[in-house]
């Protein structure tokens, strides 16, 4: 990739490609604190909704210096182009598939039937034989027997893991930064302990030399607090005593004003994310809060509930 082509896609992140994406991802792999690099290949696993972009963000957010930055930049337009895009594309396909019931209103209509038709209906009542209508009726049972067996398709997509969307980019609004920020506390990275073995070997080894040099150490301390008692007590007598001033500002319960209800703060995304760290207890909890929260969608947190119980068992029987 040259100069020309990243400035290109700097400038227009929602026109990267899978190559580009790989492209970029070798830049990084060589300029780690790249953070313009970081965002377009950021951008570039969400277009692709592919299973790395989770961790990407986690690593994106270790290595960003401003975390609002990068919040402000993944709830944008410009990150979700391709999302909304989609979504237009996808109504545009149902609009062509609403049928349309339509009359005729012109005026030339004609009102009255012609007695010779009206006559010939009359003639023909009685004389149709119902038996002629059994093998649309037959197709129709057939249709309705193939609809009551369930697709291989549809199983699969009954499947806990594609209900909650298990590995899916997950999507965060601008309301959400308590989720996000949330989302990064629990996905901390743990700092390595290292064996201290090399720290205490030099330790044993420098004993010896550090009884010789203690007394040196110690003399010379006692001379340098003798001299800041001094410079203490000769401040405290030169300069008056500093009398506070009385504050006329109404203290008001500072805690209350901070409390907020955990309701206020729960989201879809945090109960995804809880789900995506195994912690269903907590995810659980979570959808029922939305399910009290939002009231007119009981019936899909509902079944959210259900889908997590099933992964909870089956971490249970592994």
């Amino acid at each position: 990739m040259n100069q020309n082509d990243f400035t290109y896609i700097l400038q227009n992140p929602q026109s990267i490609t899978f190559e580009q994406t790989e492209a970029v991802k070798s830049i990084l792999e060589e300029f780690p604190y790249f953070q313009p690099a970081r965002a377009v290949y950021l951008k570039g696993l969400k277009d692709q909704s592919s299973f790395k972009y989770n961790q990407e963000l986690k690593t994106t957010a270790a290595y960003t210096t401003n975390r609002s930055i990068l919040f402000e930049f993944i709830t944008s337009e410009v990150f979700q182009q391709n999302e909304i895009s989609e979504s237009i594309k996808h109504n545009i396909g149902n609009v062509w598939n609403i049928e349309v019931e339509y009359e005729d209103i012109s005026v030339n209509r004609r009102v009255e039937f012609d007695d010779n038709l009206q006559q010939q209906v009359k003639d023909t009542t009685g004389v149709l034989d119902p038996a002629l209508f059994e093998p649309v009726k037959n197709q129709e049972h057939q249709s309705n027997t193939k609809k009551e067996i369930p697709s291989e398709s549809t199983a699969e997509n009954n499947t806990p893991e594609k209900i909650l969307n298990l590995g899916k980019p997950l999507q965060f609004n601008k309301n959400e930064t308590h989720s996000f920020n949330e989302w990064l506390q629990l996905t901390r990275f743990k700092p390595i302990q290292r064996k201290q073995e090399s720290t205490n070997i030099k330790t044993e080894q420098e004993k010896p030399l550090a009884t010789e040099s203690v007394s040196e150490i110690n003399t010379s301390d006692d001379l340098e607090r003798e001299k800041k008692f001094e410079l203490i007590d000769k401040f405290i007598q030169k300069n008056p005593k500093i009398n506070p001033t009385k504050s006329s500002a109404n203290k008001g319960n500072l805690a209350k004003a901070q409390m907020i209800q955990p309701e206020a703060l729960m989201t879809e995304t945090l109960a995804r994310i809880y789900v995506e760290q195994k912690n269903y207890k907590k995810a659980i909890q979570s959808y029922k809060i939305l399910s009290l929260k939002y009231p007119e969608k009981n019936s899909f947190f509902a079944n959210q509930i259900k889908a997590v119980q099933q992964l909870q068992e089956q971490n249970k029987l592994e």
